[in-house]
């Protein structure tokens, strides 16, 4: 075949399909190459035709925010069944687990953000993006309404309204201040990334003041008196973070304070890092007395000024207050204005947070799902469907269990009530079988009803809701977008547990968190880490593994290298101390 007549073949070929317009082809011929280029403009239009008539059969997905949860769920959505639209006040994603890390220099903001047209881009632009803030949930009509956050003079209206025909609402949370007088007002939060620019503002600001003539040395005090109130994973970070900010770098063109600078941290409870293992609890305790970071425990903020912070002291019942220079917030998250708002609609208004089933999906309110912080996944007693199991495993309706009867069900009721799993492990059941034990501790060939309902009385104990954490939110998103994608094939093979209550199987296996551990950096190159199988590792060693998993969770190459860098540049450089 000559090379003409394998172009004209390959060219005809080429013009045979309407959606291969721009194809490159490149082929090795007697050890050359030749690269043939086809734009194909034959049948466009009816093509386009064809297009349109898919677009519109397509059921539209509008997802409400674009964090851990959100930005999970639209790298893993199959979009090609879906016209995907995107609504969230931030055009980037943010990988908030190093926001600690800005607040002082030791990562640069823009390193741990990707803008969220560059995720979706990756997915042929077929995601509609806007940048804006959802405003009302109107659940009845299936429409979310809208206004832009862009303050500016220019022209076009700001509200705008969409229809759905699913929602994912993952809206995140915000601060929670538990109506504490003077918080909001004087306290700064390490919620988003804008937060922590202004904390690495504000810390340059305490010692650019603190330095100037004139100040007694009472005020010097007082203005480099750095408080974080919270001690959890951020605060206790935040603090770790800011010592050495101050002992690496500040203290180097600031020599005349160093003495001065104090770090407090209040925690309400008896220990820091209470949701961590004991030992990470005292290991950090330990490491904070070490480095003068001082750790007031049982102390409970009643109010906060903007010269003073006031708190009770549990174990003496007194209020004492303590001047400040900055005061840093970090408790927890509470509800946003908007899903409040949503929850009083669908009949959720007395819950302190949404609620959803296993597969996400808002109780209350038909093809809506939420994800993340905004949400709390309202786990079902197995006591409430006992009656129910027992029948439906009673085969040959005895009106007793026998131990091939129970095993029969077991996978199910384990899979539709995670709580048993976690009560088996906690109990170190090696077979299922051993819930049917008797008070002995002997085998029964069979049960009653209420020697089953007494074997099972105890699992619902282990229920305990998830954790506000990037962790939980990622896999969520994750989870919901793989049911989008089966959703066809699941309507006809249902792969879901057991309907004990009416019959048939649960079209979704519910979503089940996978805890891959946490990591607690203390500062001073040391980290503790909480790992799977009851694994505690701390010190420097932890610290590296720490660098290489938050290196490869980022969102992108270019974050990676980004963050990388920057870790590379503060070792070598110091931190950044302008006031930018």
């Amino acid at each position: 075949m000559t090379i003409r007549s394998f172009i004209n073949r390959a060219s005809r070929t080429l013009h045979s399909f309407p959606a291969s317009s721009k194809l490159l082809v490149l082929c090795t011929l007697s050890g050359g190459g030749y690269v043939a280029y086809s734009d194909s403009q034959s049948n466009v239009g009816s093509s386009s035709v064809d297009i349109n008539q898919k677009e519109g059969k397509k059921k539209r997905v509008v997802v409400l925010g674009t964090g851990w949860a959100g930005t999970s769920f639209l790298k893993d959505l199959d979009i090609s069944s879906y016209d995907v639209q995107v609504v969230s006040p931030r055009n980037y994603f943010a990988f908030t687990p190093l926001l600690p890390s800005v607040t002082c220099g030791t990562v640069e903001a823009r390193s741990i953000v990707e803008p969220v047209r560059n995720i979706i881009k990756k997915r042929n632009g077929e995601i509609q993006f806007w940048e804006a803030e959802c405003l009302k949930i109107d659940a009845a009509n299936k429409k979310v309404f809208c206004r832009s956050n862009i303050e500016n003079n220019l022209v076009g209206k700001n509200e705008f309204s969409l229809e759905y025909d699913y929602l994912v609402i993952a809206v995140g949370a915000q601060v929670n201040t538990f109506n504490t007088p003077g918080v909001q007002e004087n306290c700064h939060f390490l919620k988003e990334v804008e937060d922590a620019q202004v904390i690495r503002r504000s810390v340059i600001d305490c010692f650019e003041k603190a330095v100037l003539p004139d100040l007694s040395e009472e005020e010097r005090r007082t203005n480099l008196h750095f408080i974080i109130v919270g001690g959890g994973p951020t605060g206790v970070e935040f603090a770790a973070e800011l010592h050495d900010f101050i002992q690496e770098d500040l203290v180097k063109i600031y020599p005349a304070l160093k003495e001065l600078v104090k770090i407090t941290l209040i925690q309400s409870g008896d220990h820091i890092l209470n949701m961590f293992d004991d030992r990470i609890s005292s290991f950090a305790e330990q490491k904070f007395s070490r480095d003068g970071i001082e750790v007031q425990t049982g102390c409970r903020v009643v109010s906060v000024s903007d010269k003073e912070i006031s708190m009770k002291v549990k174990s003496k019942g007194e209020v004492c207050s303590v001047p400040h220079g900055l005061v840093v917030w970090s408790t927890g998250v509470g509800t946003r204005p908007v899903m409040r708002d949503f929850m009083e609609q669908i009949g959720q208004g007395n819950r302190r947070v949404l609620a959803t089933d296993e597969w996400l999906r808002v109780k209350g309110c038909d093809q809506v799902y939420a994800l993340g912080d905004c949400a709390t996944i309202d786990q079902r007693k197995i006591m409430e469907d006992i009656s129910t199991i027992f029948r439906d495993a009673d085969k040959d309706n005895s009106g007793t269990l026998t131990i091939l009867e129970f095993k029969d069900v077991i996978d199910d009721i384990i899979e539709r009530y995670p709580q048993v799993d976690v009560f088996l492990n906690k109990m170190h059941l090696s077979d299922v079988a051993d819930l049917l034990k008797d008070p002995q501790g002997n085998y029964r060939e069979e049960v009653d009803i209420e020697e089953f309902k007494l074997a099972l009385s105890h699992v619902d104990s282990q229920m305990t809701s998830l954790p506000a954490t990037a962790q939980v939110a990622a896999q969520q998103g994750t989870y919901l977008s793989r049911c989008f994608n089966r959703r066809e094939q699941c309507e006809g093979l249902p792969e879901g547990p057991r309907r004990f209550r009416s019959g048939g199987r649960h079209q979704f296996r519910p979503f089940r968190y996978k805890h891959f551990g946490q990591f607690a950096p203390l500062g001073g190159d040391q980290t503790a880490a909480e790992l799977p199988g009851d694994w505690v590792s701390m010190g420097q060693s932890t610290q590296w593994l720490w660098y290489s998993v938050y290196a490869s969770k980022q969102v992108s190459w270019r974050t990676r290298m980004l963050v990388i860098s920057d870790w590379t540049r503060r070792y070598i450089f110091g931190r950044d101390s302008s006031r930018i």
